[in-house]
């Protein structure tokens, strides 16, 4: 067979072309789309680890007070501030009475005057009886006398009628006297309630608290039930958590809890569970808890302050467990990319409870021992070629 013969030409068209592309290739294969993801292995590990739930909540008060008047009126004077520390029973602020005082006034004098009218009616009750004993004793006597024919019975029947007209009165002043009562004390009871609803125009502290909240201020009118002012227990703060409801598998009162106030990040405050709601919410799938300080933080933090929230649940037995940052999404499914026999394909997995280091405690799909992908230079699809390496650049583990 005859092989042409190549001009200089040619050959140096080859010889540029030749190494040209080899390069391409090379850098096809090594960072062009076709090259391989750059991936770290480790297998999955069976152990026990102690889960934990993260939450976001916001600084509550457990007993809170909202103080305001009973009925409508002008408020006269406040004598607390927000932020002042108050004691159960001091006086916060008072209404204008008006006429309050005026109607009290009146109603002692009507008072005096009904206990005047008792004692009329008493006085003539006495007459009224000693009359009627008389006329008692008379009548009597005239009887006997019929009896011994001595006078006529026309003078004695005199006498009785006497003695009738005498119990009549008799009756008609204990009745008086019973109405005097009657009416003394229907004033005795208006005036009492007067005097109780002057007293609502005070605004007194019904327990040792904090003032948060001062809402109005002197000569704005406010209707009854409006808030003037607001108090809380300081020692009732409290801590209201929201946790995912498929994290939240463990929750209980009494678990230990840490506290970090957004004010005071860095700060770790030691709390617990006091309380799991028996109500969650429906819409944003979460369960409700109330998380207490083990010692309240000083200076207090304000109501409505975030913190976020970690609660330690009791150690899980060993099981599988993957690193947090193993976990890919493909296709609406859950899973790891495994590699085996130097492939790698999706295995979809059911996951449980996860703890403070990033381990996830892995219900369904793996086995220990089983080699995964923890982290990828770029996304893997089932056609990549993969290449295992120690650590990726960037990479913090």
């Amino acid at each position: 067979m005859n092989i042409p013969k190549l001009n200089k030409a040619t050959l140096a068209v080859v010889a540029v072309l030749v190494p040209l592309l080899l390069a391409l290739a090379y850098v096809a294969l090594n960072s062009g789309p076709l090259a391989a993801v750059q991936v770290t292995a480790q297998q999955v590990q069976s152990k026990k680890i102690s889960p934990a739930l993260f939450g976001i909540g916001v600084i509550e008060a457990r007993y809170s007070y909202r103080i305001g008047p009973t009925m409508t009126g002008h408020v006269l004077k406040l004598n607390a501030q927000v932020g002042d520390k108050v004691m159960a029973g001091q006086v916060l602020g008072e209404m204008d009475p008006v006429d309050m005082d005026n109607k009290i006034a009146a109603q002692q004098a009507s008072i005096q005057r009904a206990g005047a009218a008792v004692i009329a009616a008493e006085a003539k009750l006495k007459d009224a009886q000693a009359r009627e004993r008389y006329a008692k004793s008379q009548s009597e006597r005239y009887q006997q006398l019929v009896k011994e024919k001595n006078i006529s019975k026309e003078s004695a029947d005199a006498k009785q009628q006497e003695y009738q007209i005498a119990e009549a009165s008799l009756a008609a002043a204990r009745a008086n006297l019973n109405a005097a009562r009657e009416e003394l004390a229907m004033l005795k009871a208006t005036y009492n309630g007067l005097v109780e609803q002057r007293s609502q125009l005070r605004l007194v502290a019904p327990v040792d608290g904090l003032v948060v909240g001062r809402y109005i201020e002197p000569g704005s009118t406010v209707v009854a039930g409006q808030t003037v002012i607001e108090i809380i227990d300081p020692a009732s703060i409290w801590v209201n958590v929201r946790f995912d409801q498929l994290q939240a598998g463990g929750l209980a009162r009494g678990l230990d809890a840490v506290i970090v106030l957004r004010s005071r990040a860095g700060v770790r405050l030691a709390g617990r569970v006091e309380r799991v709601e028996p109500l969650a919410d429906a819409v944003t799938q979460e369960i409700l808890a109330k998380v207490v300080f083990e010692q309240l933080p000083e200076p207090l933090p304000p109501l409505g302050e975030l913190a976020e929230v970690t609660v330690k649940l009791p150690p899980l037995a060993a099981s599988p467990v993957i690193p947090n940052a193993a976990i890919r999404r493909v296709n609406g499914q859950t899973g790891v990319w495994v590699i085996e026999q130097g492939k790698h394909f999706f295995a979809p997995i059911e996951i449980g409870a996860s703890d403070l280091d990033g381990w996830v405690q892995v219900i369904k799909g793996l086995n220990a021992g089983s080699r995964i992908v923890v982290y990828s230079k770029a996304e893997i699809t089932p056609r990549s070629r993969l290449k295992v390496v120690e650590k990726l650049l960037g990479e913090h583990q």
